[in-house]
């Protein structure tokens, strides 16, 4: 088989498959259209967010027979044309939901007992302890939305700190040792801290909105290391200023590029969390560790070479 590998990866992916004699090609810089033309001559083609794999490209990908992103999102994909078309969805969120779940931890731990500000503040010479006290995640109601890997992996985490961990999600019965399946209506009415582990659908598109953050019975921290636009950014930052959102932890932004490797919008909500020492921002880099580059680009491997070996 002939692979297609439009961006930069772990380079176990490139030795391990040609170790199983399937054929590789890269280009790291061809433009969407340039890519198009040619991407008949492959059978499948390894992607993270570069190029948009519409139904247009998909259409032009008369031979392909697997599209695998390395990573968990799939939403570059026009999934319903893939499978239209009979083509094979790989991703691999096992690869880094420990890096994401490790990520959430540390984000509220810094937010939550003041770490950064309090720091900084040593730094310039000032000396603040009743100012920096904490707030312990000892005894908190967690609710996550979305109960998969990234889900799972931080449910986990919170529960050895001694949380009490509650989760929705649109699969039935997947409570485990970790954490309790609860409705939505529930989970509103009792979590303190709130974290968003969905992929971004048309269902999931500013999920958090005026009416959900108006439904939470508690004042709440909130974390995001899901999708930007899971959330409709103007209603957060409203809620951070009222005090309904206690705090907030993003590694991803409403106004992040789909290759998400910048910022395509600023606005007068982006630097107020950019300013706010109520809200602590990461560059999409939850599930980019060391460790979790290689895991993915592993998982990405194992899957190909199961199915087509």
């Amino acid at each position: 088989m002939k692979i297609l590998l439009l961006d930069k990866n772990h380079p176990l992916i490139t030795d391990q498959l040609l170790d199983k004699n399937f054929i590789l090609e890269e280009d790291f810089t061809s433009s969407y259209d340039e890519v198009c033309a040619k991407i008949q001559n492959y059978d499948g083609v390894i992607i993270r967010s570069r190029i948009p794999l519409d139904k247009n490209f998909l259409e032009h990908g008369k031979n392909l027979k697997f599209i695998a992103r390395v990573g968990a999102g799939m939403e570059n994909i026009d999934i319903p044309v893939a499978e239209k078309l009979g083509i094979q969805l790989i991703n691999s969120p096992e690869g880094n939901r420990d890096s994401v779940a490790e990520h959430v931890v540390g984000m509220l731990l810094i937010l939550m007992n003041r770490l950064f500000i309090a720091s900084q503040e040593v730094k310039n010479g000032i000396w603040l302890r009743e100012e920096n006290r904490g707030d312990e995640l000892l005894g908190k109601t967690v609710g996550l939305v979305g109960y998969g890997n990234m889900g799972k992996a931080t449910a986990k985490r919170l529960s050895g700190f001694g949380c009490k961990v509650i989760f929705h999600d649109i699969l039935p019965n997947l409570s485990d040792e970790f954490a309790t399946q609860v409705s939505l209506e529930e989970l509103k009415e009792n979590a303190e801290v709130l974290s968003l582990h969905i992929p971004l659908t048309e269902e999931t598109h500013y999920l958090i909105d005026e009416n959900f953050i108006s439904e939470m019975k508690n004042d709440f921290y909130f974390v995001n290391t899901a999708r930007g636009k899971n959330v409709e950014t103007k209603y957060l930052v409203e809620a951070l200023k009222s005090g309904k959102v206690k705090g907030a932890c993003l590694d991803v932004l409403e106004y992040e590029k789909s290759s998400f490797e910048n910022l395509e919008t600023e606005n007068e909500d982006l630097q107020y969390l950019l300013n706010s020492e109520k809200a602590i921002v990461t560059p999409h880099i939850a599930g980019w560790t060391h460790q979790s580059k290689e895991k993915l680009a592993q998982v990405i491997v194992d899957k190909i070479v199961a199915a087509f070996c």
